[in-house]
């Protein structure tokens, strides 16, 4: 019986080969099962449990953890999803952002260290979800932000990292600025962004088109279907980072 969270055999010959040998340790010693350990950190991310919790069938919450942080230092996470992303489907590009509430575990990181990206507003302390879909949903590009900052300053970095050459770039009101729609013009794509109620020039917008943005707002609802995602426990934000990574990496997988 296939236990809860865990990759099936199809899903797993996908990205099999992208994962680091394992017999390489030390002394010809084999390293623990690549798909054991990508399972315990879907436990993790799904559960939202702290590591401590990881049910004993995994191994040692120790080395899942280290083999989290390695996989997250060497770029293995980033690359898989970087490689699976390849088969996107760029004829649409859907731009949306998302907060997330930072638990008071993810509190405590060095002041004079890199920035946590937890913003502190009235509404507490919390983390920004910027992300880039393609046609059919499947996350393209993701980066995170202290949550109060606006989504339109992220809008053009997260293109930057796509081909929007031919493609039709949609966006809500809050994207409806002339840097980015100039970005997108002179990037050969097309954007479908309706313009502000008031403003002095309202922009054609393809409104039948515009209606697929939900695809987007989907893929926010599945990342936030992992309780680690949903809510940030990570004082780290690559450790946050690496957790939507696996996220993504098991959408796409779907």
């Amino acid at each position: 019986m296939l236990r809860r969270y865990k990759l099936t055999d199809q899903q797993w010959e996908q990205i099999a080969s992208l994962f680091p040998p394992e017999n390489t340790g030390k002394r010809g010693r084999t390293l623990t099962d690549n798909r054991l350990m990508l399972t315990a950190m879907a436990w993790i991310a799904r559960s939202g449990a702290p590591w401590r919790d990881l049910p004993e069938r995994f191994g040692p919450w120790e080395t899942v953890y280290s083999r989290f942080r390695k996989w997250i230092d060497n770029g293995f996470l980033d690359n898989i999803f970087r490689v699976l992303s390849l088969d996107t489907e760029l004829s649409e590009i859907f731009l949306d952002a998302s907060i997330v509430q930072a638990h008071q575990h993810s509190a405590g990181t060095r002041k004079d260290g890199p920035p946590n990206e937890i913003g502190h507003s009235c509404g507490g302390p919390s983390t920004k979800i910027h992300a880039a879909v393609d046609a059919y949903g499947c996350p393209v590009y993701i980066m995170i932000s202290e949550g109060q900052r606006n989504d339109i300053k992220f809008a053009i970095p997260v293109l930057e990292h796509i081909n929007i050459e031919g493609s039709s770039v949609l966006a809500d009101r809050r994207y409806d600025s002339s840097q980015l729609i100039d970005y997108i013009y002179d990037h050969g794509g097309e954007p479908t962004i309706p313009s502000r109620k008031g403003g002095k020039f309202q922009r054609l917008c393809d409104w039948w088109l515009y209606k697929e943005r939900y695809l987007v707002e989907k893929l926010f609802l599945g990342l936030k279907s992992y309780r680690r995602i949903a809510t940030r426990y990570d004082k780290l934000p690559f450790t946050y980072l690496g957790f939507i990574c696996i996220a993504s990496i098991l959408i796409w997988l779907k």
